[in-house]
């Protein structure tokens, strides 16, 4: 094929001391010139690449304007040949440089077959990629060279490993803008994949059914926040979740790399209050049935002992991962969920929880209010830039104990203005059997049957407020809860309990 455009665009490299040496960019105007004159005789050769090569891809920025023009009129149906493509490009001075309308005409007759065109499309993908590459370099270098005082080492690291994410999964994030057809295919095929799903749910289950069934479980990019007071079991509820999650996980290889998750997820659990070997004694006292307490006094018999080791053999191959690392910044939990995406996927990300995590030394400077703010919008960024839901606890202010009725409201969020704006669910966990047990009358008089009526109705039930919801109702959710296993499950109602029979 006749190259028809000479250009160069020199880099200055480091070179011998009596002369410098050059070197362009990595780029292939044949392979491009290759590709375009292949759509050009046959649309069908589009459709083989527009999955994965946009315009920005191109070197040559005619080339670029060309693939585009191309692609849309394919897109519309319509043909897309150097005769149609003619009147798009009448005033393109760069095109005009190199030969005008000919230089379609010239792309067409070269072009031998389309067999070949999906490799022309990936030597183009790889060499843009590696053109990013050499830009991310760049930056890095610049920036060691250039720091600003109030930036230091660690943070320059977190920034280079963000933009070698955003490289890595690109196409998925941080695109700009798309078309509003392509946001549409996205819906139908969410709507699709509920339709299908067990329990018509288009998030991941949480496997509480009466939750699932409010939240259509757990949206992808949502941040949702899970507040209580202490002893209301939201580092429990967190662990049962994330449990569940990763226990249902199933995905399938297919025969190009990817891989597509089918159920559950892979779950990254932040742990900053509790070590990794107390999530795992809650997580094996609950599955074991055996108390976590008892677990940890060792007052268990042989039996109990080897239902524990059965189990932990069982949640040996479990896709949950633990980071218990104490005084996290909210950039190390964002660089750290990147790099576990990258290396083994992720699905769900768990964070107890949000008080205590740090911000930036700037943010914090100004107070804990623009700390925390600057903590709830950077999850939420995270929740979009990875496509996850984030579930992240919160405590709740002592206000709520100087109230009759103790149930959580939004107010009762510390720094709420900021974690009410920016979570997308915010969902409250309240035990009345909690509050009551500390209220018990003197036995053997009125007062105590009458509580004791109450206990009986409240003993092993939680509920779960869902006092925000974007995209769905508000409302309370009952579900069982054991204190002795920290277990939480579905409620069966009286009025739901099977009938007996003599």
């Amino acid at each position: 094929m006749e190259t028809a455009l000479k250009i160069t665009r020199p880099a200055l490299v480091g070179g011998g001391s009596d002369e410098a040496t050059y070197r362009s960019a990595p780029h292939n105007l044949e392979a491009e010139q290759a590709l375009l004159g292949a759509i050009l005789v046959n649309n069908d050769a589009a459709d083989r690449v527009s999955a994965f090569l946009e315009p920005v891809h191109f070197y040559e920025a005619v080339h670029a304007r060309i693939y585009e023009a191309a692609s849309s009129l394919i897109r519309m149906g319509k043909l897309a040949s150097p005769v149609t493509l003619k009147t798009y490009f009448e005033r393109d001075e760069t095109l005009a440089e190199i030969g005008g309308a000919t230089y379609l005409a010239r792309l067409a007759a070269a072009a031998t077959t389309i067999i070949n065109a999906e490799e022309y499309a990936r030597t183009i993908y790889e060499l843009a990629t590696r053109r990013r590459l050499i830009e991310v370099g760049t930056d890095v270098v610049n920036d060691s060279f250039h720091t600003p005082v109030e930036m230091q080492a660690r943070d320059l690291i977190e920034r280079a490993e963000q933009a070698l994410y955003e490289l890595a999964e690109q196409g998925k994030y941080g695109q700009g803008f798309q078309p509003f057809g392509m946001a549409l295919t996205e819906a139908v095929d969410m709507a699709a994949a509920a339709y299908q799903r067990d329990g018509g749910l288009s998030g991941i289950s949480t496997h509480l059914k009466d939750l699932d069934e409010k939240l259509g479980g757990l949206q992808a990019s949502d941040l949702v926040i899970l507040a209580g007071r202490p002893a209301m079991g939201k580092t429990s509820l967190a662990t049962n979740i994330a449990y569940s999650v990763a226990a249902a996980y199933e995905a399938e290889h297919r025969p190009d790399g990817t891989t597509k998750v089918l159920n559950g997820g892979v779950v990254a659990f932040f742990s900053l209050e509790m070590s990794a070997e107390q999530l795992a004694t809650r997580i094996i006292s609950e599955q074991a049935e055996i108390s976590s307490e008892k677990i940890r006094r060792g007052k268990i018999s042989e039996d109990e002992f080897h239902s524990i080791v059965e189990v932990s053999q069982a949640l040996q191959s479990l896709p949950l991962y633990i980071d218990a690392t104490g005084g996290l910044t909210i950039a190390q939990v964002a660089a750290r969920a990147r790099r576990l995406k990258r290396q083994r996927g992720l699905g769900l990300l768990v964070i107890d929880y949000l008080q205590l995590l740090a911000g930036s030394s700037r943010r914090a400077a100004e107070g804990r209010v623009q700390e925390v703010s600057e903590i709830t919008t950077s999850l939420k960024a995270l929740a979009k830039e990875l496509q996850v839901p984030i579930l992240a606890l919160s405590q709740l202010s002592r206000q709520v104990e100087n109230r009759d009725d103790k149930r959580p409201q939004l107010a009762d969020l510390r720094e709420s203005g900021s974690i009410e704006q920016d979570a997308d669910v915010v969902m409250f966990i309240y035990r009345e059997e909690y509050y009551l047990g500390r209220k018990e009358p003197r036995p053997n008089t009125p007062e105590h049957l009458e509580w004791q009526d109450q206990m009986d109705r409240v003993t092993g039930v939680a509920e779960v407020i869902i006092g925000k919801q974007r995209h769905g109702p508000t409302g309370t959710v009952e579900l069982h809860f054991n204190p002795n296993l920290t277990k939480f499950g579905n409620l069966v109602k009286d009025d739901h309990l099977p009938d007996f029979h003599d």
